[in-house]
């Protein structure tokens, strides 16, 4: 738990205070959703990192605010949660989404700490907003379309060994990755070290996107690949999408397939399934294929973890199947 001092009591109020965890997206006042306009225009007190204070700073008139630093998460949490115990409405900003490297997780922390329940009289409200993950993907073209992940490179509070074993996990996975404080004036080679680790897995020429201030006057975008991306202009305010083994770059578009061309074809306006597939229905490597194609085929499950690079233990398991598992397209 949180060793921050967080005080248990404070002076009774006769209203009951409220705190909204409000998501700003990606800081234009054209994404931001209807929800947190309201939410902020409800407040009686706003809180924030200074950037996302000015982001908003034309919808605080009349309010009090508090500025924080970037580093003072759990001071944000602790004073919203004194201004509630006071019966006042808190609105607390984040940029993008409060539950994507938001405030939403340090506050829970901090209100559970404090003894804090949902049943109590401070109301909690989670406002969503788009994260930098989508604005980023959105302005590049499609590079999300399949399964992709989040990882933080800061490491001011967790270790680095930690970070390398996710970046090396979904490297080797093939999951699109979106990497999130990929860079800061102290915080130089880790970026390095995530393109070190990718290569490991990935192509040089696999596409990477670096999105700047997505959506703010200073937006930046800059198309490069794995073996480049070191070198391009990344820092604290950046996201860098890299892609899949399937991803490409076309006419100024990043796109990650989806996986329609394992199934149908299209030609001349017309779709057609491929042989020995089915519409609507699992591939034929899907699960129950694939099962009956390693079963049939009188490998070892050394030699099918070689092939497919799952681990030995799980192909042997899956090689004799109890009489009450299926599965099923």
């Amino acid at each position: 738990m949180l060793s921050a001092a967080i005080p248990v009591s404070s002076p009774p109020t006769t209203t009951a205070g409220k705190i909204m965890l409000v998501g700003l997206g990606p800081g234009s006042q054209a994404h931001l959703t209807a929800r947190a306009r309201a939410a902020i225009a409800e407040a009686d007190t706003v809180i924030g990192y200074v950037t996302y204070i000015r982001l908003v700073a034309e919808l605080l008139e009349g309010k009090e605010i508090i500025r924080k630093s970037m580093t003072e998460e759990l001071d944000r949490a602790i004073e919203a949660l004194e201004r509630a115990r006071r019966g006042r409405k808190v609105a607390l900003i984040s940029s993008g989404d409060a539950g994507v490297y938001g405030m939403a997780g340090p506050t829970f922390e901090v209100l559970f700490q404090a003894g804090w329940t949902p049943d109590a009289e401070i109301e909690v409200e989670i406002v969503p907003g788009a994260s930098a993950l989508n604005t980023c993907a959105a302005l590049v073209g499609a590079p999300l379309t399949h399964d992709f992940c989040a990882i933080s490179l800061s490491d001011l509070l967790t270790p680095w060994p930690t970070i390398a074993r996710r970046l090396d996990a979904v490297a080797y996975a093939d999951f699109v990755v979106a990497l999130y404080n990929p860079k800061s004036g102290r915080r130089a080679q880790q970026i390095v070290e995530a393109q070190r680790l990718f290569l490991r897995h990935r192509r040089a020429d696999t596409p990477v996107a670096i999105v700047k201030s997505a959506y703010r006057p200073k937006q930046r975008i800059e198309f490069t690949t794995l073996e480049r991306m070191a070198e391009a202009d990344i820092g604290m305010l950046s996201t860098v999408l890299i892609g899949n083994s399937n991803t490409f770059v076309r006419d100024g578009l990043m796109v990650t397939p989806r996986g329609y061309a394992n199934k149908y074809e299209v030609a001349a306006g017309e779709r057609t399934t491929l042989g020995g597939e089915q519409a609507g229905r699992s591939l034929s490597t899907g699960l129950a294929g694939w099962l009956e194609t390693i079963r049939a085929s009188g490998r070892s499950a050394a030699e099918l973890a070689a092939e497919y690079r799952l681990p030995e233990d799980y192909l042997a398991a899956v090689l004799t199947p109890s009489p009450s598992s299926s599965a099923s397209g």
